[in-house]
């Protein structure tokens, strides 16, 4: 069974645990001769890794890169990429405290009902460290649509901390990096600050919305049914570590719409059908509409917190835990660069589908 492997065509394949030897990615269906090389990779491993300011875990990893195969004289070849990140900074006696107990909110409980066994350190594969290798995957992703589909523009921030939730008249994608929580606004950067210093002080955490949004996207991606686009973004975020709740476009909030509301009007503009509103999110029927897709995902708070909790240990007894450690106080904050690899993962895969398929979209529009 591929459980850690996701994509049809453009095939992602995960490995390693948080605090073994290393991680990585082996990557299968990557068109040939798309330029690539480490520094490519790099850029966005940066972004994610931790230790990066004092709101993230303080577990020092360099995340630095590795391509084993699939890239020649600075071009992919069409075989297996694999990609391979190093663990330098894994303190696995931060752990041995817990090693017979189960973290409330944790996998730990089932992980060891499933297998019969758990890796205690750090969480093994439930850890956050395992999206290092999404990244990576995703980054491959990119460049391949850069050749692909030219256009497109993936862009992924923080929507919401905590009950602290940004307003969209307030969203500026300008100030997105200019922060370390990947928000759309000074002002709410500001109230992030406050409010999570407050929490890890405390050695309590809060979860987050991420929204990914993916502009230039060519229509026709997607198909009816069973490979809905959308199916497998929803699927894609919600398999990231951590992830409770996706939706795309409206989402949830199209239940309290009327039709009249809700219906996307069509007007035709010079280049094709142009959308007066966006509830849809980019997608209508499984099949990507050239509107910006719009999603966003809930991100729980962190299990290991510096509270004590109630729980049961491996023989089933009654005790307490606190989790030690370094843990990341709103793990949402580096979700946002994953967010976006695992869109760009899906949308090659969905591109190389309909590519494969079609050649390319098939409906025309005749203008008098």
């Amino acid at each position: 069974m591929s459980i850690n492997t996701f994509g049809h065509l453009f095939r992602v394949t995960t490995w390693g645990e948080s605090h073994g030897e290393a991680l990585g990615a082996t990557i299968d269906g990557c068109p040939s001769n798309i330029s690539l090389n480490v520094d490519m990779l790099q850029n966005w491993l940066d972004k994610r890794k931790p230790g990066k300011n004092k709101y993230t875990t303080q577990r020092q990893e360099a995340d630095k890169v590795e391509i084993l195969s699939g890239v020649f004289e600075g071009k992919t070849t069409g075989m297996p990429i694999q990609l391979y990140i190093q663990n330098t900074d894994h303190r696995s006696k931060d752990y041995s405290d817990i090693k017979d107990k189960f973290r409330p909110g944790h996998a730990d409980i089932t992980y060891f009902t499933k297998y019969g066994n758990r890796d205690y350190r750090g969480g093994g594969r439930s850890s956050a460290r395992e999206t290092a290798a999404r990244v990576a995957a995703g980054a491959v992703a990119r460049a391949a649509l850069k050749t692909l589909m030219p256009e497109l523009k993936i862009t992924g921030y923080m929507l919401q901390m905590g009950e602290h939730k940004i307003n969209r008249p307030d969203i500026d994608i300008t100030e997105i990096e200019k922060n370390p929580f990947w928000a759309p606004s000074q002002a709410a950067a500001k109230t992030f600050a406050n409010y999570l210093d407050k929490l890890r002080k405390s050695g309590n955490s809060v979860g987050a919305i991420i929204e990914i949004v993916a502009s230039g996207v060519i229509p026709g991606l997607g198909a009816p049914i069973y490979a809905k686009l959308d199916t497998d973004i929803a699927a894609g975020m919600m398999s990231i570590n951590a992830v409770k709740g996706v939706e795309i476009g409206e989402g949830m909030s199209t239940a309290m719409l009327t039709g009249v509301t809700n219906a996307d009007e069509i007007e035709m503009g010079a280049e094709g059908p142009v959308y007066k509103t966006n509830n849809a999110g980019g997608i209508l029927g499984g099949i990507s509409n050239g509107a910006d897709i719009v999603c966003r995902f809930a991100v729980k708070p962190t299990s290991s917190i510096l509270k004590s909790r109630k729980t049961i240990d491996i023989s089933g007894q009654s005790t307490s835990i606190i989790t030690k450690g370094r843990h990341d106080p709103c793990v949402g904050i580096r979700a946002v660069p994953v967010g976006e690899a695992m869109m760009a993962c899906i949308l090659l895969d969905h591109f190389l589908l309909h590519r494969g398929q079609l050649g390319e979209s098939q409906g025309k529009f005749t203008q008098a």
